[in-house]
């Protein structure tokens, strides 16, 4: 490699990493102060950059909101499919998908607030396109459950669609708890028990025993 494509290929990550940095302290921001209570210069301040540097990479605060959402929906929903997609009778994967939404809490409780309070329930989250974004999740876990109704895993009277929109409110909800301080995000224990009672209530409501002895639910990263 010569010695300007070195150089060229340095600005690249340099740059990369100087637009991460920035997205991280909007997170941080938008957690702290709220949509409407976040200004460029205080995302600036949190990443240690100029003022005008945001401006370098996003054009105005809905642009770093929106930016900020695509970036942690678009990871959510790869590890979701994976579940929903992959291998495993339905106690598993639902239990999966509860495992996935939580462990992102665990991992990042800051993005999964902001994701919770800004934008699925703000009016700043019209900035982004939740309907499209919330939907997708939904359409894929109803085709999940579909395929478990003729396989015999689910109920007959359970409509896919309506069940899938019932096992995402009760995650969001749950996770809500946590972040709205009705319980200690701090509990790991707390955090265990929400993931499997979500998974457990849900199952128990639409599941139809077939098959359920078998099923185990997915163990937490810390089993």
């Amino acid at each position: 490699m010569t010695q300007q494509r070195k150089a060229t290929a340095a600005a690249g990550v340099k740059e990369g990493d100087r637009r991460r940095t920035i997205l991280r302290a909007a997170i941080d921001v938008f957690a702290r102060k709220g949509y409407h209570g976040c200004r460029i210069a205080d995302v600036a301040r949190e990443a240690g950059v100029a003022y005008g540097l945001v401006y370098h990479y996003f054009k105005n605060k809905d642009e770093l909101l929106e930016t900020v959402f695509d970036a942690g929906w678009t990871g959510f929903v790869t590890r979701l499919r994976a579940v929903a997609e992959g291998e495993g009778n339905l106690t598993q994967k639902v239990h999966g998908i509860s495992a996935v939404a939580f462990e992102a809490y665990r991992v990042d409780p800051r993005a999964v607030r902001v994701l919770i309070l800004e934008i699925a329930r703000s009016p700043a989250g019209a900035r982004v396109n939740r309907e499209t974004a919330f939907s997708e999740v939904i359409r894929m876990s109803a085709q999940m459950l579909s395929r478990a109704q003729a396989a015999g895993e689910l109920r007959a009277d359970v409509d896919p669609l309506l069940a899938a929109a019932l096992l995402f409110g009760a995650i969001e909800m749950g996770l809500t708890a946590f972040v709205a301080g009705l319980l200690d995000a701090r509990d790991a224990a707390a955090l265990e028990r929400a993931q499997l009672q979500i998974a457990e209530s849900f199952l128990r409501g639409v599941h139809t025993g077939a098959g359920a002895s078998a099923a185990k639910p997915r163990a937490s990263r810390r089993a």
